[in-house]
């Protein structure tokens, strides 16, 4: 892995994920997320897993940005229109945050007591992701699907527009 082009791509990716985050206009927002999906795919071609690469930039530079662009033009956010959301909701997102950040770092816990692996010559192609996805990583897949239709619903409801009675 050459090291200068990683920390070339590893400024780019945590100075655009921190612009997603500190930009006022959600279209700038959507466009950093952009080049922040962009420098991850350089990141797994560094790797080698150019599987890994070809599917972040089709599905994620590709699909969901074009529909996350659609929807927030769809909506035409401004603080005029937008309701007030109750506290509880808020204090929902903070919590769903927080519990996130702890299974995470439980997840990461053992990391780096284990021992590097070996790579093989299936690495990063289809046949050895799709094995390795449905045999050792089954129930973190499953895991993952179950979050999926949780902030899908989740977003549905904050989307919702409230009819006062």
């Amino acid at each position: 892995m050459n090291p200068i082009a990683f920390l070339i791509l590893s400024v780019l990716t945590i100075s655009s994920a921190l612009m997603v985050v500190f930009s006022k206009n959600p279209i700038y927002s959507v466009l950093w997320l952009i080049i922040c999906f962009f420098s991850i795919t350089g990141h797994y071609i560094l790797l080698d897993a150019h599987f890994l690469a070809v599917v972040n930039l089709i599905v994620y530079a590709g699909a969901i940005m074009v529909l996350f662009l659609f929807v927030i033009m769809l909506l035409n956010l401004n603080k005029e229109t937008e309701p007030h959301k109750p506290m509880i909701l808020k204090a929902a997102a903070v919590l769903s945050g927080c519990l996130l950040m702890i299974v995470l770092a439980a997840s990461l816990q053992g990391y780096a007591q284990q021992p590097p692996a070996i790579i093989t010559e299936e690495f990063g192609t289809a046949k050895g992701v799709g094995k390795v996805l449905f045999t050792d990583f089954l129930l973190p897949f499953e895991v993952a699907s179950i979050l999926f239709i949780t902030a899908i619903v989740g977003s549905v409801i904050l989307g919702k527009k409230h009819v006062n009675d």
